[in-house]
């Protein structure tokens, strides 16, 4: 009975390390004019569709007191702002060329990701 619980553990602990990992899969965003994104442990939401050579805005609030999500960091466009805490900042950009583009905290630990199209 004991190695039965034992390997119903272990099974279990296999399946949710890889749902963990591997299923979670957050939908993307396709934006055109504005957007607000949650700073709360990460980006809410992650992945944000542009629309190449048209100007949009992102607008983020940070809630979570984490002293690492206080910068943002485009590096691509050359974006880097303080997000004080419980203030809403707005980041305008105008991408002229398709790909994906990393958003990423001042520590380099939390991530998202802009699509451009």
């Amino acid at each position: 009975m004991e190695k039965i619980i034992v390997s119903l553990v272990g099974l279990f602990g296999i399946v949710f390390t890889a749902w963990f990992f591997f299923g979670k899969k957050e939908e993307a965003v396709e934006v055109s004019g504005n957007i607000d994104i949650k700073v709360s442990g990460g980006y809410n939401p992650s992945t944000i569709i542009l629309k190449k050579g048209k100007t949009t805005t992102l607008s983020f609030l940070r809630t979570d007191q984490n002293p690492c999500l206080e910068d943002i960091i485009i590096s691509e466009f050359k974006i880097k702002k303080n997000l004080p805490l419980n203030e809403r900042v707005d980041v305008s950009l105008k991408p002229e060329k398709t790909g994906e583009f990393e958003i990423s905290c001042g520590m380099n630990m939390f991530h998202g990701k802009l699509i451009v199209r």
